[in-house]
């Protein structure tokens, strides 16, 4: 008995110590922390437990370690949590039911599965549905003329469910900050990312990465064979 009271206090402890930080990216130490809990029959459900207390009560400062945990109970090969996980949080971390008035609720599923190939194309799809509601007019492609109709509510949410089930790797708001780093230089940002090959950008779709994997900031794709132009005016609506 004291031996199980041991290991669960000990798997308390070590729930608390990954919610105690805020994560940019989550290290592999920290995951292998996580991992060492969901096979703990005390520590997935309280784990479980806890990530559904902070969707609920934390939906403004939703983290990335969030996430990465609700992506490895729905991977994990156990029916009766991902049967209270469905229950809890049936369409994932993020509450999408107020964010906006188009539905990414399928982008999020697409996330949470790491399908990533189709998340960007669905993306790219919202986007230019956006500008489609705002103008009345549809797009094959967005012109930097067309970015003023995307709402910065819809861009944040956008870029918030490819930081959450990513580990914080992909999004528009890492792109900007990798090409802030490198001095706003674009042939800088390509390379970094990984959208350039020898200094010619890659083929879509096959030369792309779409795993997580892929470098920092490598997804999502965004008119990247269409210059400089649009990305730049999607990064000055990112402020935050």
């Amino acid at each position: 008995m004291k031996k199980e009271k041991d290991k669960i206090k000990c798997t308390e402890e070590q729930i608390n110590t990954i919610f105690t930080r805020k994560y940019l990216t989550i290290s592999n130490e920290i995951e292998e922390i996580i991992d060492q809990i969901i096979v703990n029959e005390k520590g997935k459900n309280l784990i479980l437990d806890r990530i559904t207390r902070r969707a609920q009560m934390r939906e403004s400062d939703l983290q990335i370690i969030d996430g990465l945990i609700y992506q490895k109970i729905v991977e994990k090969n156990d029916s009766e949590i991902q049967k209270k996980l469905k229950e809890k949080l049936p369409n994932g971390i993020i509450n999408l039911e107020k964010c906006s008035d188009i539905n990414y609720q399928e982008l999020q599923n697409l996330l949470i599965n790491k399908n990533f190939e189709e998340a960007d194309k669905l993306t790219q799809e919202y986007l230019r549905d956006i500008v489609k509601l705002k103008t009345n007019s549809s797009k094959n492609w967005l012109y930097f003329t067309d970015i003023q109709f995307i709402p910065k509510k819809d861009l944040f949410i956008l870029d918030l469910l490819w930081k959450i089930y990513s580990k914080g790797k992909f999004g528009y708001s890492i792109q900007k900050k990798i090409w802030i780093k490198n001095n706003k230089k674009w042939d800088h940002l390509w390379k970094k990312i990984y959208w350039t090959k020898h200094g010619v950008m890659k083929r879509y779709p096959n030369e792309f990465t779409w795993t997580i994997d892929a470098p920092e900031g490598h997804l999502p794709l965004f008119n990247q064979l269409r210059g400089t132009q649009t990305l730049l005016y999607l990064f000055l609506s990112i402020d935050w």
